[in-house]
Parts: C-alpha cells; sequence; structure tokens
C-alpha cells in the first residue's frame, strides 16, 4: 500500500475543505431565510393581504373611521365655561377725583365672572349616542369600502386567471396545429392530399396566433389593473395565478339573504342611520325643556372690601312653533331613515337572486363541458385524426374536429372564471366568504 506525502495529502485537505466550504455557502441563504413566500400574483390570499396594506382607499376609510371616532367624546361634554370681566361706572361718576379709567381696579367696581352653561338633563348623553351612531355608520363604510376593493381584487385576479389559461391552451393548441400540419406536408408530399389542405393548415394556425396576440393583450391589461388596486407600478411583475377558488356545492338563497340582513355593510349602515335619526328626534324633543348656566362672581369696588356672587340662569324656550317645526322634521328624518333600510334590503335581495341565478348557470355550464361535451370533442377529433391518416375524411373534418375541442376547452375556462366572478359578487353582497 502507497502511503501519501505530507504535502499530498494537506492539498487533499485544503481540497475538501473549499468544496465543503461552498456547499455551506450556497445552502447558507437557504438555512436563513427559511420557506419562500409565494411570489405576489400566485394566490388570492397574497393580493388582499398586500392590498389591505397598501391600497389608498383602504386607508382614507382607516383615517376617516378614526376621525369619527374621535368626535364621539366632545359630542357629550360640557360646553366650556365663560370668563366675563366687567367694568362699572368706568366713567368714575362716583370718584370725580379721578378720570375715566377701562383698567380693572381704576374704576367704580371690577367684577370678574366665570359662568358654566349646564345643559338640560339627558342632552350630552343623547348629543353623545348620536355621535356614536354616526361614527358606527362610518366604519360600516370602511367595511364596505375593504368588501368592494377586494371584489375587483378577486374579478381581476379571475380575469387574470382567464387570460393565462387562454394562453395556455392557445399555445397547446399551436402545438397540436404544428403537428397537423407537418402531416398534412408530409401527405401533400407524397400526393395523397391537396395543396389546399396544406394552405388551410397554415390559415388556421395564423388565426390561433392572432388570437395569442389578443389574450396576451388581455393578460397585460389586467395586471396593470392588479397592480393599480395594490398601489404598485402598472408593469410592476406578478406571478402567473395558481388556481380559482373553490365554489361552494350548495348555495341557499334563504341563507343568503339573511347574512345580507345581518352582516352586509350597507345594511348595517342605513340601520345605524337609523339608531342616529332615533337619538336625534329624542333630543329634538328635550329642546321644550331650558339649559341652566352657573356662575361665580367676584366683586372688587373701588375703595371698598372684596365680594362674592353666585348666579344662577336660565333659558327660556319661548319659541315653541320653531320647536314643533324642528320635531316633525326630525320625525320624517327617522321616517326616511327606517325607509333606507328596507330599500336597500330589497335592492340587495333584487342583486341577489340575478347574481344567485349567474352563478348557478355558469357552474352547471362549467359541469357539463367538463364531463360531457370535452370528453366527445376529444373522442371526435381522434376519430377525426386516424381517418384524415387513412384518407377516410377530409381535412374539413380534421380542422372542425380540432376547432371543437378548442371551443370546448376556452368554454369551460371562461364558465370557470364567470363562476369565480359571480362567486365575488355574493360575497360582495353578503359582506363575507362563502
Amino acid at each position: 500500500m502507497m502511503l501519501s506525502t505530507p504535502s499530498a495529502l494537506t492539498a487533499r485537505l485544503a481540497a475538501a475543505g473549499c468544496v465543503l466550504l461552498a456547499l455551506v455557502l450556497a445552502n447558507a441563504p437557504a438555512y436563513a431565510q427559511g420557506p419562500l413566500a409565494p411570489p405576489l400574483g400566485a394566490s388570492l390570499s397574497g393580493l388582499l393581504s398586500y392590498a389591505r396594506e397598501h391600497n389608498p382607499e383602504l386607508s382614507v376609510r382607516k383615517f376617516e373611521a378614526e376621525a369619527a371616532r374621535e368626535r364621539v367624546e366632545p359630542a357629550a361634554a360640557l360646553p366650556d365655561p365663560r370668563f366675563e370681566l366687567e367694568l362699572m361706572d368706568f366713567t368714575n361718576t362716583v370718584n370725580s377725583e379721578r378720570a375715566p379709567s377701562l383698567l380693572p381696579g381704576q374704576v367704580g367696581n371690577t367684577r370678574y365672572r366665570v359662568v358654566q352653561p349646564l345643559p338640560f338633563w339627558g342632552k350630552r348623553e343623547l348629543r353623545g349616542e348620536v355621535a356614536e351612531a354616526l361614527a358606527e355608520q362610518v366604519e360600516t363604510l370602511q367595511d364596505g369600502t375593504v368588501l368592494e376593493v377586494e371584489n375587483r381584487i378577486k374579478t381581476a385576479y379571475a380575469r387574470q386567471f382567464q387570460a393565462s389559461g387562454q394562453i395556455r391552451i392557445l399555445r397547446e393548441t399551436l402545438s397540436l396545429l404544428d403537428a397537423i400540419e407537418q402531416l398534412v406536408l408530409t401527405r401533400y408530399g407524397v400526393g395523397l392530399v391537396p395543396q389546399q389542405d396544406a394552405l388551410r393548415a397554415q390559415s388556421e394556425l395564423t388565426s390561433v396566433k392572432i388570437d395569442l396576440v389578443e389574450a396576451e393583450r388581455r393578460k397585460r391589461d389586467n395586471a396593470a389593473k392588479l397592480n393599480a388596486l395594490l398601489a404598485r407600478d402598472g408593469d410592476a411583475p406578478l406571478a402567473e395565478p395558481a388556481q380559482l377558488p373553490p365554489a361552494p356545492a350548495r348555495i341557499s338563497y334563504q341563507s343568503l339573504l339573511e347574512q345580507i340582513r345581518t352582516r352586509s355593510p350597507e345594511v348595517s349602515r342605513e340601520r345605524f342611520g337609523v339608531v342616529a335619526a332615533q337619538k336625534s328626534r329624542e333630543l329634538t324633543w328635550l329642546n321644550r325643556y331650558p339649559d341652566f348656566a352657573v356662575g361665580l362672581t367676584n366683586n372688587r369696588p373701588y375703595n371698598a372690601s372684596d365680594n362674592w356672587e353666585v348666579m344662577v340662569g336660565v333659558t327660556i324656550p319661548l319659541q315653541q312653533s320653531s320647536r314643533r317645526a324642528q320635531e316633525r322634521e326630525a320625525e320624517r328624518r327617522l321616517d326616511a331613515a327606517q325607509t333606507r333600510v328596507l330599500a336597500a334590503e330589497t335592492r340587495l335581495a333584487g342583486r341577489l337572486g340575478e347574481t344567485l341565478a349567474a352563478f348557478e348557470a355558469s357552474r352547471d355550464k362549467a359541469r357539463l363541458l367538463k364531463n360531457t361535451l370535452l370528453p366527445q370533442a376529444s373522442a371526435t377529433f381522434d376519430a377525426a385524426q386516424s381517418g384524415y391518416e387513412s384518407g377516410r375524411v377530409n381535412f374539413n373534418t380534421l380542422i372542425d374536429a380540432e376547432r371543437q375541442i378548442l371551443r370546448a376547452r376556452l368554454a369551460l375556462l371562461d364558465a370557470d372564471v364567470e363562476t369565480a366572478v359571480r362567486l365575488a359578487e355574493l360575497e360582495l353582497l353578503t359582506g363575507e366568504a362563502l
């Protein structure tokens, strides 16, 4: 057995160390970063999470809701106290040896008074409750904006999935047509088919290429819409959509209608409007009663001792006809608010019926296309291809079979996308995921 020299052994160890170091450095980022998150655009949940943090519309509604919430405390607070300074006998008529003056202490009598207005019992609480209901209205407006933005993202994501699917189907069709063209050229080269078949195959290739260009344009348009909703540059890269959200097997109209009545932000906003109108009506009734004020006065006569006074004031609700008109106005505002709730429920119920019908139609259409028409089209194409190769059918039959497969695949994709779009509309109406 031959022993290695010390220099050779050192060289081998150094080489092995370099290899080991390279492997460690190559794998270090993977260990440091952990599992990579899916790229933006691949999943719908990732797009929605990104939009919640970056969409400016949502930020505007959030700030408006916070501002409305800050109005509650001032609405129920006491009015600010009032300070008064009264200079009595500033001409110094009583003290004729002194000249007229506007300086405290240099007149006949100086009064310092602090007055605190006091609303009638219950008015402050009602004002706070009105502000609370209005703040709740703004918060439901924020919830509605979130649903609207998410609906637009879901729709754009589905359209992006549709455009990507069309591109994939058209490219696969191009590969199929290339194979058909090679078959036609081979048979044409030996005189088995006319030149018209070759020209027809090339024409079909060009037509599919034109459709492919249009599909790629639609994909770019949808990517720009998505990026706009995410507050990104229009040409920012987006990953290919992975899959459409699954549709529930059964959806009950009555259950959806109940969700609209209990969870829809639009209906909730109108209901908080009813609460605000009710509290405003109660506040208007309390305006029949007077408000009060208390005051404390410090009198400082010239050349005399200070003394104190306590004052109590009360407003006189004399204009009763004006107050009756305000009360009638409050009643009509309450009637209008209650009617708006009914109008919102009726409007949403109508939209629910239309959207649910379209959703079920798209889902049934997709089922028929997938389970019936597409297998039939595939079988027809296989039979036509075999028949053309053996000379039993003409080229038109083969091309028609290829077009039938293409139409069936595109129709299935369109039906799946339409189902996803209608599902997003149902979630927008009900206010929650289905």
